[in-house]
């Protein structure tokens, strides 16, 4: 069976900015490279990388940003599904977390993979609580 994973932003932010962790995002995308694994992403993650990119640098720079993405081997969620909407209205109305962060954990719940991500701070509780599987980056 081949291994899947949901990335959030910050992983993506960690891959693109070589920051700690970097490493085993690339890892991964490697293996997607080969078939041995699948790796989504939600468009609304996408978008979190996409304005930070935009606020720090330039707009001509997120869009050269979402080109590399684009190239990588990460299918890009942009229809939300009934069963991800319901999970990620659960797990917000649950957590003290953000929409993002919702929607990425429910598409790592309805897909059945890891999700791989930092966010130590706002996530630790969710891992304690529930039945997604956590692959930290760092």
């Amino acid at each position: 069976m081949t291994k899947r994973y949901v990335l959030d932003a910050c992983a993506l932010i960690a891959y693109l900015a070589d920051e700690n962790g970097a490493d085993l995002v690339e890892s991964i995308l490697m293996e997607a490279s080969n078939g041995n694994a699948g790796i989504r992403m939600n468009k609304l993650n996408l978008l979190e990388v996409y304005y930070g990119y935009c606020r720090a640098y330039a707009k001509e720079a997120a869009r050269a940003m979402l080109e590399v993405v684009r190239s990588l081997p990460i299918t890009i969620i942009s229809e939300m599904t009934d069963s991800v909407f319901e999970e990620a209205g659960r797990l917000k109305s649950s957590y003290k977390i953000s929409l993002a962060d919702a929607v990425a954990l429910a598409e790592t719940s309805v897909c059945d993979g890891a999700i791989l991500t930092a966010d130590h701070h706002e996530l630790d509780v969710v891992e304690q609580n529930e039945k997604i599987i956590f692959r930290w980056i760092r």
